[in-house]
C-alpha cells in the first residue's frame, strides 16, 4: 500500500510539474510579463512560503545563514543551481516552447553521467552508454526534425536548452551535503528565495518599470497557479522517495514531459513534426533506460566539498 502511495504521488507530482511549463508559456504569450519578472515572483514567493511554513513548525530557518561556510554554499546553490535551472528553462520556453524546454531538462542525466565519468576518469557502464546514445539520438531528431540540412529549432533555444542541462547537473550534484545537513525543504526554500532575490537585485530598475504587468489579472492568476502547482509537485516528489526506489522515481518522472506535450497540444495548439515526436519518444526511452541500467556506485566527488558518493541509478 505504501509503495502504491509513492507511485501515485510521483505520477501526480510529475504531471503537475509538466503542466507548469505550458502555463508559463501562456503567461509569456498573453501578457507583458518578462521572463525575469515572472521568475522573481515565482521563486521569491515560493521560497518565502516554504520558509514560513518550516518556521511555523518550529524549525530555525535562519541557522544555516549565520555560518559563513553554509551561507556560501547556500548562495551558490541558490544562484547557480536554482536560478540557473529556472532561468534557463523559462528562456528555452520563450525561444521555443514548453515541450522542448521540458525535454532538454529531462535529458540532463546524460550530462551528469558524462561529467562524473570525466572527473572520475572511468568509463560508464555499457548500459549507460546505450542509454546515452539512445537519448542523444532522440535529441538530434528533436532538433532537426529528420532533416540534417537545417535545424528546426532556433539556435538561441538550443543554447538555453544546453545551459539548462549544465545548470541541472550542478543543481543535482552540488547540494547533497547541504540537504543532508539541513534537510531538503530548508535548502530548497532558501535556494528559491536567494535565487529570486538575486534576480530582483539584478533587474531592479526594469522590475519597477514593468509593474504594469501585475495588473493583468488572468496572467497573475495563472502565475499563482504555477506557484501552487510547482510547490505541491515538489513536495509530492520528495515524499514519493520515502516509499519507492530512486529508479522507480526516475522512470515515473517521465510523466513530466509527456504531460507537457499533451497539455501543449490540447491547450496551446502546439504542433510537432513526425520526426520530432519520434525523437521525443526515443529520448524518453533513453532516459528511462539510464534510470534502469545505471547501478554502479561512484566514489569520487565531482565537487569535493559537497559529494561523498553518487549513484548513477539516482540520476
Amino acid at each position: 500500500m505504501l509503495r502504491l502511495k509513492g507511485i501515485i504521488m510521483i505520477i501526480i507530482g510529475s504531471m503537475l510539474w509538466g503542466a507548469t511549463g505550458p502555463m508559463m508559456e501562456w503567461i509569456l504569450n498573453h501578457s507583458d510579463m518578462s521572463v525575469s519578472m515572472m521568475l522573481i515572483l515565482r521563486l521569491t514567493i515560493a521560497g518565502a512560503v516554504v520558509l514560513l511554513l518550516l518556521k511555523a513548525k518550529g524549525i530555525q530557518v535562519g541557522r544555516p545563514m549565520r555560518q559563513k561556510l553554509w551561507l556560501r554554499k547556500m548562495v551558490m546553490f541558490g544562484v547557480i543551481g536554482m536560478l540557473g535551472v529556472q532561468f534557463g528553462f523559462v528562456q528555452t520556453i520563450a525561444h521555443s516552447d514548453a515541450v522542448v524546454a521540458t525535454l532538454f531538462q529531462f535529458v540532463a542525466p546524460v550530462y551528469i553521467i558524462i561529467l562524473l565519468s570525466i572527473l572520475q576518469r572511468s568509463f560508464p557502464p555499457g548500459s549507460q552508454v546505450i542509454g546515452m546514445v539512445v537519448a542523444l539520438s532522440g535529441l538530434i531528431l528533436l532538433l532537426t526534425n529528420g532533416s540534417f540540412s537545417s535545424m528546426s529549432l532556433d539556435t538561441t533555444a538550443i543554447v538555453w536548452g544546453v545551459i539548462v542541462g549544465f545548470a541541472f547537473t550542478f543543481y543535482t550534484l552540488y547540494p547533497v551535503v547541504l540537504m543532508a545537513e539541513w534537510g531538503v525543504l530548508l535548502v530548497v526554500g532558501w535556494g528559491m528565495f536567494i535565487g529570486g532575490m538575486t534576480l530582483f537585485i539584478i533587474n531592479l530598475p526594469m522590475f519597477f518599470m514593468n509593474l504594469g504587468a501585475l495588473l493583468n489579472g488572468p496572467a497573475m492568476g495563472m502565475l499563482l497557479l504555477v506557484i501552487i502547482m510547482g510547490t505541491l509537485a515538489f513536495i509530492m516528489f520528495l515524499q514519493s522517495m520515502t516509499y519507492i526506489s530512486p529508479v522507480e522515481t526516475s522512470v515515473l518522472s517521465s510523466f513530466e514531459p509527456l504531460t507537457a506535450m499533451i497539455v501543449s497540444v490540447l491547450w496551446l495548439g502546439q504542433t510537432m513534426g513526425v520526426w520530432q515526436i519520434s525523437g521525443a519518444a526515443i529520448m524518453l526511452v533513453g532516459v528511462v533506460w539510464l534510470s534502469i541500467g545505471g547501478n554502479r556506485k561512484k566514489k569520487t566527488a565531482p565537487f569535493p566539498e559537497t559529494i561523498q558518493e553518487y549513484d548513477h541509478s539516482e540520476v
